[in-house]
């Protein structure tokens, strides 16, 4: 019965965070008291969502390696679905056609955040102040120097929904509470399955509920992809990842017995190493020369996905 009520609550969850993020679009065209940036925050914010409340319901089960582990195991399984898609898509050759200007910052920040995250669940009771990590201070700092570097002039952006931004906005809250409703169900009975079957917390936490919040991002960069908008699809996951970091800030906020990487299991290090080595794989994509054999250009990507079956198959 626990099972069932995870799927079911996880798949709640995936079409309230569609919905989320239709709405979310119709809030960022109809709106006059925000533009395109405000928009994306938006937008970026509503696809986090899901990520959110699971780890602040975790946060007040007192499950802390649930919290930790859905923010970095949301992170991983986010680049699992970029590099999936660019093996499907290997004679697109995708990679090869994007901006490095314009991604690069932004994966590698992903890299020297999830590196200090790492340190930080390593290192014996890393120091604090005012019960939140001192890692967590510096991603806020990275991430603003990030966002500032990448701001831009402002694009118009065009109207194709017919709804006003009332009904938008009405229909963005209604979405944002089955999501909170969702998401919280998703966690208690994520714990529970720890409980009932003997599995590890972390396990449950960066691979179980993990995927079930990142499959709106699965949505979103399949249909970035069928569109050919290959920009689109690698910014939204690699944007979204350090988003989820700084959710992650918040979760060590409201977690109150102190510094929360210091109250989590060292498993969590495997899944952020195994994020770090996702990105560098990358990375690597981003930066290397043009590559015409399809064989030599897919071998990051699947690389990346044998990594990740394997740790998966290691902490379960």
């Amino acid at each position: 019965m626990t099972f069932i009520v995870f799927f079911l609550a996880a798949i709640i969850v995936i079409f309230a965070a569609i919905q989320l993020n239709k709405y979310g679009d119709v809030i960022n065209q109809k709106s006059t008291l925000s533009g395109a940036m405000i928009g994306t925050f938006l937008i970026g914010g509503a696809t986090s969502l899901p990520e959110l409340t699971t780890s602040l319901t975790a946060v007040y089960i007192d499950n802390a390696d649930i919290a930790v582990g859905n923010m970095l195991g949301s992170n991983v399984f986010n680049i699992l679905i970029l590099m999936a898609f660019d093996l499907i898509y290997r004679k697109k050759r995708v990679f090869n056609r994007l901006e490095q200007s314009t991604h690069l910052p932004v994966a590698k920040a992903g890299f020297v955040m999830t590196a200090l995250l790492v340190i930080a669940i390593l290192w014996d009771n890393s120091p604090s102040f005012f019960h939140i990590g001192f890692e967590m201070y510096l991603l806020i700092i990275l991430y603003l120097f990030v966002v500032k570097k990448l701001d831009h002039e402002e694009e118009d952006i065009e109207v194709t929904s017919d709804l006003t931004l009332k009904q938008g906005v009405i229909r963005f809250i209604f979405a944002a509470i089955t999501v909170f409703l969702a998401g919280s169900t998703l966690t208690i009975s994520g714990d529970e399955i720890a409980d009932q079957t003997g599995m590890n917390s972390s396990f449950v936490g960066s691979f179980l509920i993990a995927a079930a919040t990142s499959l709106p991002e699965l949505v979103t960069v399949l249909a970035a992809f069928q569109m050919a908008k290959y920009s689109l699809a690698i910014g939204a996951i690699l944007g979204s990842n350090l988003y989820n970091l700084q959710l992650l800030v918040i979760t060590d906020i409201f977690h109150q017995k102190g510094a929360i990487l210091n109250m989590t299991s060292l498993s969590n290090a495997m899944t952020a190493l195994l994020g770090l080595m996702m990105i560098f794989l990358t990375i690597y994509a981003l930066q290397r020369p043009i590559v015409k054999n399809v064989i030599i250009y897919a071998l990051p990507s699947v690389t990346t996905i044998v990594l990740y079956f394997i740790a998966t198959y290691i902490m379960f």
